[in-house]
């Protein structure tokens, strides 16, 4: 199982948030380093899309450091800590450039398709222990988890 870099977590710190707000959007990589999806700071939020350009979560704020992660459907799918969107067994399922081994070269994003209604969204559950290794789920399943039929 491919190990996340504790020196990269400890230099990303709390960083992932703001540079979303800064830079408009986010590339989010798999644990291969393919992009697969992007966080896009908008005016209702900050919106997860895949690079086909599907909305599939988003991120909303949270009592403790990081961010929920939750679908359009309502589903909570996970936490946003450091640069890394962790699943609810605590492992690394998508990262930013800074977090994952040789990211590769980013293509061209597809237009983004009209955001669906925010469902009702589930109870937040209690917060794993976050591992060092990623899920052995891909990031764009993670994600896809999120989406509105």
């Amino acid at each position: 199982m491919k190990r996340l870099t504790l020196v990269s977590l400890v230099l990303f710190s709390l960083t992932a948030v703001p540079c979303v707000a800064q830079n408009e959007e986010t590339s989010l990589f798999d644990s291969d380093g393919n992009p697969v999806a992007y966080i896009a700071m908008e005016s209702d939020g900050l919106i997860i899309y895949t690079w086909s350009g599907k909305p599939v979560a988003y991120l909303d704020s949270s009592s403790d450091v990081g961010m929920n992660i939750y679908g359009f459907n309502g589903k909570h799918l996970g936490w946003f800590v450091r640069g890394v969107m962790r699943n609810h067994d605590g492992d690394g399922a998508c990262g930013v450039k800074a977090v994952v081994n040789a990211p590769k070269f980013e293509p061209f994003k597809s237009f983004k398709e009209f955001k669906p209604f925010k469902a009702f969204k589930e109870f937040e559950p209690m917060r794993p222990t976050f591992s060092q290794s990623w899920s052995g789920t891909p990031c764009g399943v993670f994600l896809f988890e999120g989406a509105t039929q």
